[in-house]
């Protein structure tokens, strides 16, 4: 678990490199023109959506350590690639390499930390990895920030050759991790693709927080680096230096809450919690809407909006121990996997279509886009009260296991070390 958690954090560290420099890379240093910029950045959520139906058939056949290792290399290429490009050609060629990886990286390790944890433990294992991440992206976005010079193009050649050297780092210290047998799948028609994904359509609950996910990504991280964004400078008038303070005051947020908060999570209903984050945002939301459309001054309207990052980090916080863990725990055994493709598929679908529908909508009608994305905050609430329903107590409240255990004088069963490895 610790390799796992080391891999979470260089990962994002690398990518943190250079994700928030790429269409300035291929726009500008590169002269490839903001059609091609554009273009390049969209490549990265098509290769997500090609690969990840396919990433969970492999994860649940191979295991999930070598789709990771699979999926590094092809990253590393992409990045390095990327630095090197001068032509619009091999700049998408190398984005669509570097799409897919970072594409399947995320279902991959999250079913490396759902098989080496328990149901008790994994609330805590996944509000680490989220802890790590958003400190490994915003290190590796600061420390790049210093690096770059868009008069030279052999700065953004570092930056990626860097990424690339995150990425096979992560390979030398994945190669080493032995992980526990993958549960036995219940039944071997599950190997079939078509039947796997007809199963997983059957249940009910998995729909149903897939239909919840899709709101959560679209009405929040679909919105930050385009629609919250261009209300933020269009509607509220905020500088550019002070939308970065707001992307730093969320990810502050983050990693000073997220511990705190977890202690607080991991005692509750985890529908909910989800519940509760929907009410957080739409006030955010709320407050957003002060600082565009209200009558107060430029400082008041530049703190409001500050406020609002603030807000959604937060509720971030509370998501990252609850929503993870959920699937694994509404996943059949040995299809971890599976289930986590899934997902991630689905939050791909929402991260390309929020951009899509925010950033035009957030520019052009900035009233209408407040109203639409509050009332979207409150159907988050609405959906994860719904979803409570057809979840057991234990899906709901793992917690409740060991309070069973503690009641009948018991005392919680060690986890028992499996006789065999895998590779």
């Amino acid at each position: 678990m610790r390799r796992i958690h080391v891999g979470n954090a260089l990962s994002a560290f690398g990518l943190g490199f250079t994700v928030p420099y790429l269409y300035v890379y291929v726009a500008q240093v590169r002269g490839l023109g903001a059609m091609t910029a554009g273009l390049l950045l969209a490549v990265f959520a098509v290769a997500a959506l090609v690969v990840l139906p396919l990433a969970g058939r492999a994860i649940v056949r191979r295991g999930p350590l070598p789709v990771l290792l699979t999926a590094l290399v092809l990253a590393g290429v992409g990045a390095l690639g990327l630095g090197l490009s001068a032509t619009a050609s091999t700049a998408l060629l190398s984005a669509s390499l570097l799409g897919a990886g970072q594409a399947v990286m995320q279902p991959a390790l999250a079913t490396m930390i759902v098989d080496c944890s328990t149901t008790q433990t994994r609330s805590r294992a996944f509000a680490l990895q989220f802890f790590l991440q958003n400190l490994g992206l915003g290190v590796g976005g600061l420390i790049g920030g210093h690096l770059v010079d868009t008069s030279r193009a052999a700065s953004f050649t570092l930056l990626f050759a860097i990424e690339a050297a995150m990425f096979l780092l992560l390979v030398a210290v994945m190669a080493t991790v032995r992980m526990p047998r993958a549960p036995e799948i219940e039944s071997m028609t599950s190997l079939d693709g078509g039947t796997s994904w007809k199963r997983l359509l059957g249940n009910r609950a998995m729909v149903q927080l897939c239909v919840l996910g899709f709101v959560l990504f679209f009405a929040c991280y679909g919105q930050f680096e385009s629609g919250l964004s261009a209300y933020g400078v269009e509607a509220a008038g905020i500088s550019t230096s002070s939308l970065g303070t707001a992307l730093a005051a969320n990810t502050l947020v983050i990693v000073v809450a997220q511990f705190a908060v977890l202690k607080f999570v991991e005692r509750r209903k985890r529908t909910r919690v989800i519940a509760a984050v929907g009410l957080i945002w739409a006030v955010a939301w709320a407050v957003a809407g002060y600082a565009g459309l209200g009558h107060g001054s430029r400082a008041m309207a530049t703190a409001a909006f500050i406020s609002t990052y603030a807000l959604f980090g937060l509720g971030e916080a509370m998501l990252s121990p609850t929503v993870a863990p959920l699937v694994a725990d509404l996943a059949p055994s040995g299809m971890a996997g599976q289930y986590n493709s899934a997902f991630a598929l689905v939050k791909q679908l929402a991260l390309a279509v929020g951009p899509a529908i925010g950033g035009p909508m957030a520019a052009s009608l900035p009233a209408p886009y407040i109203v639409t994305f509050l009332l979207f905050s409150l159907g988050i609430t609405v959906l994860a009260l719904r979803l409570g329903r057809l979840l057991t107590p234990l899906q709901n409240q793992p917690s409740m296991a060991r309070s069973r255990v503690v009641a009948q004088g018991g005392a919680p069963a060690e986890p028992v070390e499996p006789a065999q490895a895998r590779i």
